[in-house]
């Protein structure tokens, strides 16, 4: 029970700097579409763009974070060691990609379509954030590692108000004085470069982090260890298999779109801008299970070393997935019931997307509980199995997109989201039961599932016309579900005990 508060603490502060960060984040959605119109296709750029770098930072950290864990937790090997030899190939390799995106960035951009055959600047400059944000990966992991989520939660934070900062002056103040004064701000503005500021100011936040890194880039010994690095590699490649497939879970949609729509290029931009924009508000779920990783991996593995302790460790597994799926059903919830206010956060040009919120969240959770399933094949250094389960994942989201989206559209993305995790959730857990059986608290879960059903589709095909009557109806809808938790978990008991134990 003292690693489940470990893990709640560590949770709640991970969370916090990822969840506010994200929040004050999504400031930037309503200011980029107020300033890139669906029809212009200019977020489209941003959402596609964006897509790669995901895809681009699984391939650049190639399952290094997770792999830094799992060595620096054995007692056979040196953490300082282990931290150097990673930070030192992950740096190598993430300077290799930049030097061969700029190399053959003649027939790159015309590859990728849309804007970029003009804009060769955007696919190089978010080559270099990607692969600065691959290096930084490691020593965040360090930072988590030594258990610094002070220090994590900071330089996280510190990036995001940066960001929002300069992006309002590039799109709000510069542009209001280059208005009247063109002169006077000619210097470090200029119209014409439009939404190619996304990306510049994306480097310049990445770099100030990198610079406020320097402590922990001399806490290594700058040594690299051939022999240990192999031993990492054999453990590793599996999980860059399944990162990759991951990320292509997440981000292929957005990257297969522009491919296979039927449309020309400003009508593809435009629909995927819809989509893009859509999404975001479907992305607290995305914050919750990544808040949760960061807590997660250094409880499981650094509660896995002693061998007599496996039957708590899973014990504790098994509460903290059905802890999980409560509160990410309780959030899928209250994101439905404050939807006609949270689609604020886009303009309206947009709404027309929100139909996809739903079942990209369910999406989510989906990725979650695999998430969570994962930790088997990892413990058990069985992560081929993982590899496996993320490729029959994303070829299921490959097929759907390209069978679906041109005649459905972006709504087949959403879909593709649910077909491809759902597959692997059932695979990673019905072979976990064989390989490293875990008695999950099934009938709880199955409960809370089966009322979210049914209490989201109330809250879906009820609707009064009246935005502050349907908030007050699926308000209802929510609060009966957690009345539900509270008398089905015993949390009033819990705190009475409590206070008569006081």
């Amino acid at each position: 029970m003292a690693n489940l508060k470990s893990l709640a603490k560590d949770t709640a502060i991970y969370g916090l700097s990822s969840i506010i960060g994200r929040f004050l984040n999504y400031l930037l959605v309503p200011l980029y579409t107020a300033k890139m119109s669906a029809a212009s296709g200019d977020y489209g750029i941003v959402t596609n763009l964006y897509a790669y770098t995901a895809i681009l930072f699984a391939l650049l950290t190639y399952g290094m974070e997770t792999t830094f864990f799992r060595y620096a937790n054995k007692s056979e090997e040196n953490p300082k060691k282990v931290y150097s030899t990673t930070l030192i190939t992950v740096g190598f390799t993430s300077l290799l990609f930049v030097l061969l995106v700029w190399l053959n960035i003649g027939w790159l951009a015309p590859a990728m379509g849309m804007a970029y055959t003009a804009h060769h600047d955007y696919i190089i400059v978010m080559a270099a954030v990607v692969a600065l944000d691959a290096f930084q990966a490691i020593i965040f992991a360090y930072l988590r590692y030594k258990k610094r989520p002070i220090k994590f939660a900071s330089l996280k934070l510190l990036f995001i108000f940066l960001n929002i900062g300069l992006n309002l002056l590039y799109f709000v103040a510069f542009p209001a004085i280059y208005k009247t004064h063109p002169n006077a701000i000619s210097w470090i503005y200029s119209p014409d470069v439009g939404v190619g500021y996304v990306f510049y100011l994306n480097l310049v936040c990445t770099l100030v982090v990198m610079f406020c890194m320097w402590h922990e880039l001399k806490a290594s010994s700058w040594k690299w260890d051939w022999p240990l690095l192999r031993r990492m590699f054999s453990y590793s490649w599996p999980i860059l298999i399944l990162s990759v497939a991951g990320v292509i879970n997440q981000s292929a949609s957005q990257i297969i779109f522009p491919w296979v729509y039927p449309g020309d290029d400003t009508q593809t931009a435009s629909q995927l801008g819809i989509y893009g924009a859509a999404i975001k508000i479907a992305m607290i779920m995305a914050l919750i299970t990544q808040a949760f990783r960061y807590a997660y991996e250094p409880f499981v593995f650094g509660g896995n070393r002693n061998k007599d302790d496996e039957a708590e460790s899973k014990r504790s597994q098994a509460l903290a997935m059905k802890y999980f799926l409560m509160f990410t059903l309780l959030a899928y919830l209250a994101v439905l019931a404050g939807i006609d206010i949270l689609k604020y956060i886009i303009a309206p040009d947009y709404w027309e997307g929100l139909k996809v919120v739903p079942i990209v969240m369910a999406a989510e959770i989906m990725m979650g509980i695999y998430f969570n399933l994962s930790f088997w094949y990892k413990l058990t250094d069985r992560t081929l199995w993982g590899a496996v389960f993320s490729g029959i994942g994303c070829l299921m989201l490959v097929l759907v997109n390209v069978i679906f989206v041109p005649k459905y559209g972006y709504m087949a993305c959403a879909w593709a989201g649910v077909a491809a995790y759902g597959s692997a959730m059932l695979l990673s857990y019905f072979t976990g039961q064989h390989y490293y059986p875990m008695k999950y608290p099934l009938q709880d879960m199955a409960l809370y599932v089966f009322l979210t059903v049914v209490l989201s589709a109330g809250a879906l095909l009820i609707d009064t016309g009246n935005m502050w009557l349907n908030l007050v109806w699926r308000t209802f809808l929510l609060l009966l579900f957690v009345g539900v938790i509270i008398k089905r978990e015993g949390i009033l008991d819990i705190i009475r005990h409590r206070k008569t134990a006081q």
